[in-house]
């Protein structure tokens, strides 16, 4: 009977509480601050959480995100208290054994906001003392690169970063990589990869995801809204690794360990860096003012920097970062071929589908070995290398296809470089890190693909700069090949020499050696990396 009871309560509560809510949040009985002061510009009586709030700044409107109540007399802030005791007693009926850092986040008082959004001292909810167990640390500095398996390109920046400081610096740096959503927060947040996974596989879904949350006031929201739950977990992997240098390749990797940071005054401690991974187009989330520096890959995303409010100082376009690998002397092409079990002489093309074997490669395929087969010669004119990923079921169907042209059908691999120097073109989606591989090998690529959002903007990088083509059509594609090992051979060699130009091999090495430059100074000048 006691349960029943319980039971019935709480969803009252819960009522009451949203009754409450929406008297102190419509009071008309109070007057606003005036424009010049930082509070919050609705009145005393308003409720602003996960960053829904506003001021006014010359004149105009400014949506912010914050974390806080208004209120300016104890009247009022007795009344919120009793409000939150509610909210409170609400949380922990229905989401026992789930560990909750509290309402740490939800002040009450004046409801000061700050410019970048983060509330007026970026209180968290994280216990004290947290400022002794991340940076300053002997020995080894230490790297914390951020990052989350959605896409194969996020994983493959953070390896390349880890592999160019090794090689660079060995002992000197100790290189960690973490999946900041999967390993340090709780359910339901640590099923991003998932969820962008299923997203993806549904085009419109992610399509109204993307453009949805671009606009600043949406995910800023999100994000001040999201921390109230996750900043203790966060907090925890950032002690964990106790780092002198973060490093976040995600655009959802910025926003919460900054307002962490801080929290806790520790801006000062630790050099915070983004390493944007989309070639072109960007999400808006990519970019936050107080980190110390922001790598980009090509002077558009730069221009994106600027206009979401990043210095020039903060701001460095190097290239994408590739694995140190491709930055050795490729061997020769008959040499490598031989390796592979490729013909030594003919032309060849590498087909590609990602690390899953995405996309439409089966018809690609069959439509290659019908292309490059010369039916009044009786010959092929080339080759394929088709590269399944981790997709088992279409490697074997592949390896059992007669063909009429030397096919040669790999699964997951991982010495792509290799596969890159043998072949003379490739067929890939839009993919940023395999077009910036590509264009360090001259490789003329062929698109047959993109994720809408991210990569829609690495097409027309890549036929307006003449690196290449794009088509989603299997035959189309077959034809463009055979033209360029064909009659067209020369189109083939200048796509070749456009994206030598173009490409940007030692960008991994200028990212860590940039980094390690920021590190030096910071242990002279504590206020050299402070963001400004």
């Amino acid at each position: 009977m006691v349960q029943a009871t319980t039971t019935v309560s709480e969803p009252t509560i819960l009522l009451s509480l949203v009754s409450k809510l929406n008297l102190l949040t419509f009071n008309s009985g109070s007057q606003n601050q005036d424009s010049s002061s930082r509070y919050c510009p609705f009145g005393p009586s308003c409720l602003y959480l996960g960053g829904f709030g506003a001021l006014r700044k010359q004149n105009r409107l400014r949506v912010v995100g914050s974390l806080g109540l208004g209120g300016s007399g104890s009247e009022h802030e007795v009344s919120y208290r009793r409000v939150l005791d509610d909210f409170n007693r609400f949380i922990r009926f229905n989401c026992m054994g789930t560990e909750w850092i509290g309402l740490g986040s939800i002040g009450v008082g004046f409801g000061r906001v700050d410019d970048d959004g983060l509330g007026g001292d970026g209180n968290v909810g994280l216990d004290d003392g947290i400022e002794g167990k991340v940076g300053g640390s002997k020995g080894p500095k230490r790297v914390l690169i951020l990052m989350s398996d959605t896409g194969g390109g996020h994983r493959s920046s953070a390896e390349a970063i880890k592999a160019a400081f090794h090689e660079e610096f060995g002992d000197e740096y100790q290189v960690f990589v973490t999946d900041l959503w999967s390993e340090h927060t709780p359910w339901p947040f640590n099923q991003l990869p998932k969820s962008y996974n299923f997203l993806v596989k549904h085009g419109p879904l992610w399509k109204v995801t993307y453009y949805g949350s671009a606009p600043r006031v949406i995910h800023q929201c999100n994000f001040a809204a999201t921390s109230t739950f996750i900043a203790r977990e966060v907090a925890k992997g950032l002690m964990k690794y106790k780092p002198d240098i973060i490093i976040s390749v995600h655009p959802l990797m910025q926003h919460i360990p900054l307002r962490i940071l801080r929290a806790k005054g520790l801006l000062k401690k630790i050099v915070f860096t983004t390493v944007v991974t989309d070639l072109s187009t960007c999400h808006p989330t990519w970019f936050h003012k107080l980190v110390t520096r922001c790598y980009c890959p090509s002077n558009e995303v730069a221009r994106r920097a600027t206009k979401a409010g990043l210095q020039p100082s903060q701001i460095r376009v190097y290239g994408l970062p590739v694995r140190p690998s491709f930055i050795k002397p490729v061997r020769p092409k008959d040499e490598l071929r031989k390796e592979l079990g490729m013909d030594e002489y003919l032309p060849a093309v590498l087909l590609m589908g990602g690390g899953e074997g995405m996309g439409p490669l089966e018809a690609t395929a069959r439509a290659l070995g019908e292309a490059l087969y010369d039916e009044k010669l009786g010959e092929p004119i080339g080759q394929l290398l088709v590269i399944c990923g981790r997709n088992k079921k279409l490697a074997n169907k592949l390896q059992l296809v007669n063909w009429k042209v030397p096919v040669q059908v790999k699964g997951f691999v991982t010495k792509m470089e290799e596969c890159m120097g043998a072949c003379d073109c490739i067929i890939t989606k839009a993919g940023p890190g395999t077009i910036a591989e590509a264009m360090i090998r001259g490789l003329p690529i062929i698109l047959n693909d993109y994720i809408a959002g991210q990569e829609a903007g690495n097409v027309p990088y890549v036929v307006e700069n003449g690196l290449g083509k794009f088509s989603k059509l299997p035959k189309e594609i077959a034809n463009i090949v055979a033209q360029w090992f064909g009659p067209k051979a020369h189109e083939l060699e200048i796509m070749s020499q456009n994206a030598l130009k173009l490409a940007r091999p030692n960008a991994v090495f200028q990212i860590v050696h940039d980094l390690h430059e920021l590190v030096r100074r910071r242990s002279y000048d504590p206020e050299y990396c402070a963001p400004t």
